[in-house]
């Protein structure tokens, strides 16, 4: 295993299961809260909890700054997504030809442990930096960010960093998301006399087609950062057996927001398409059920102090100081919502993330954590 700490530290963090409770194999964050608290205990760095779920808590270090009055974080999330479909030893970490393997070892862990290392340097060193720092291991990332937004309550800083893998570009925007169901319902019959029925998985059908349809004025809108807003049908369920007409069909929708999109506009456009069908359709009886989720969109100024200080960093660093976008999500959206400047960065690629073998360039670990550390020092 490569001796540098870092390294070793982000070894053990992979060897803890901390599969989101929501999937199979799942486990608490209690036990890598731990691991954690320990880690700053032995650095001689305060920490405490924040209760998210019982037993699933987020875990806060403070450093102290010399202005207590302004305040930057560095947060993390600690669960994973499942193990399913693996094809490598999730919780056996190994280095081979300069990559570290697990899960987790690129969402995110990769980006906590270069966190954790760049508040323990900073100790070590008897470095005071001019603002407080907090450092957040956050719950359920992976599943409905109830951690971050736990966190939110009361929430005030200057500026926030959230690990997450972007090859180490300092993202400042990324897509929303909103999920819903439609629900078609039919009326039952035999299936040798359909006509007696109203098939509800065709009607449906009309439906998927339509926003198929609704795919090409998507297209047309694009941002610079981002491309365009994207609609994706990821689920369906109708029917009971194959000589029953269907009284019933639903889908759930997965619809990514771009900046400046706002959910309820976005879903009345859907309901007026789904009402066009009904007029066109009469037979059709469908309803938008409310959302299963929404998550607004991140889009951060490129001239605030945080963005250009990252990438004056990075360029001293000889790395990318361009922002970037991405397509993902993350718990910088939820500290922008709330008023705090955020940056996505961490080291990995988002095609390593949730992949059947995931891993981490080791090299990228170490490049985060001195990044993490020089901006700590030099935000004022």
């Amino acid at each position: 295993m490569n001796q540098q700490p870092v390294i070793r530290t982000l070894a053990d963090l992979v060897s803890i299961n901390s599969v989101n409770p929501a999937y199979e194999g799942g486990q608490s964050e209690a036990v890598i809260c731990e691991y954690i608290r320990r880690f700053f205990q032995t650095c001689g760095i305060e920490t405490w909890e924040q209760e998210v779920f019982p037993r699933r808590p987020n875990l806060v270090a403070r450093l102290n700054g010399r202005n207590p009055n302004r305040r930057i974080i560095l947060e993390a999330h600690t669960d994973t997504v499942s193990v399913a479909g693996m094809t490598i030893p999730p919780f056996d970490p190994r280095i081979i030809d300069g990559r570290l393997y697990g899960r987790g070892a690129c969402d995110t862990k990769g980006g906590l442990a270069a966190m954790m290392h760049a508040l323990a340097s900073l100790k070590a060193d008897d470095l005071v930096p001019p603002c407080e720092v907090w450092f957040v291991a956050a719950a359920d990332e992976e599943f409905s960010y109830r951690g971050v937004v736990k966190l939110c309550e009361g929430l005030t800083g200057a500026a926030a960093i959230v690990a997450e893998p972007t090859e180490l570009r300092a993202v400042i925007a990324s897509k929303g998301v909103v999920r819903w169901r439609i629900l078609v319902r039919g009326r039952a019959a035999h299936s040798s006399k359909p006509h007696l029925g109203v098939n509800a998985i065709t009607h449906t059908a009309r439906i998927v087609l339509a926003l198929e349809a609704d795919h090409e004025w998507l297209s047309q809108n694009v941002h610079p950062l981002l491309g365009p807003a994207t609609c994706n049908v990821g689920v369906i369920r109708g029917g009971v057996q194959v000589n029953f007409v269907p009284d019933s069909c639903a889908i759930e929708i997965d619809r990514r927001l771009l900046p400046g999109e706002n959910v309820d506009t976005v879903l009345a456009g859907y309901q007026r398409m789904l009402d066009d069908l009904k007029a066109a359709n009469p037979s059709l009886d469908a309803v938008m059920e409310p959302p299963m989720l929404i998550d607004h969109p991140l889009e951060t100024a490129p001239d605030s102090s945080p963005v250009r200080l990252a990438s004056r960093l990075l360029g001293e660093m000889g790395l990318d100081p361009h922002a970037a976008g991405a397509p993902f999500g993350s718990d910088a959206s939820k500290l922008s919502h709330c008023g705090i400047t955020s940056i996505v960065f961490g080291p990995g690629s988002i095609d390593q993330a949730h992949a059947s073998v995931e891993y981490v360039e080791v090299r990228q670990v170490v490049q985060a954590e001195e990044f993490y550390r020089s901006f700590i020092l030099s935000f004022e």
